[in-house]
């Protein structure tokens, strides 16, 4: 397995993909990276988990209107892609809300 380091929003990450599909890896974040900077002054600071969740949250609304608007072929793989999405940003969530919770 290949390993990339990507930036979002200011902070490095290892991620792990198959042999030759780095750059693909590195032009995908800097795509996420980008959206998530968009972000900066609506939302002021706030905590890099809810950052990502509001990017998840946002794709997944933009995933919904491309299935209304006929954008999705069948109309079933955007629609699960959708559903995927909204679950990992639920999961986010729930770990972002720990890490930011007293511990005790």
């Amino acid at each position: 397995m290949a390993q990339v380091t990507i930036t979002l929003n200011g902070r490095d990450y290892p991620i792990g993909c198959g042999p030759g599909e780095e750059g693909r890896i590195r032009e995908l974040a800097r795509g996420v990276d980008a959206r998530i900077k968009q972000f900066g002054p609506q939302i002021g600071q706030t905590g890099e988990a809810r950052v990502l969740v509001m990017l998840l949250l946002t794709m997944a609304d933009e995933l919904q209107e491309a299935k209304a608007g006929g954008g999705g072929g069948n109309g079933h793989a955007p629609d699960a892609m959708a559903d995927g999405i909204v679950a990992l940003a639920r999961r986010i969530e729930t770990v972002a809300e720990r890490l930011e919770s007293p511990k005790i």
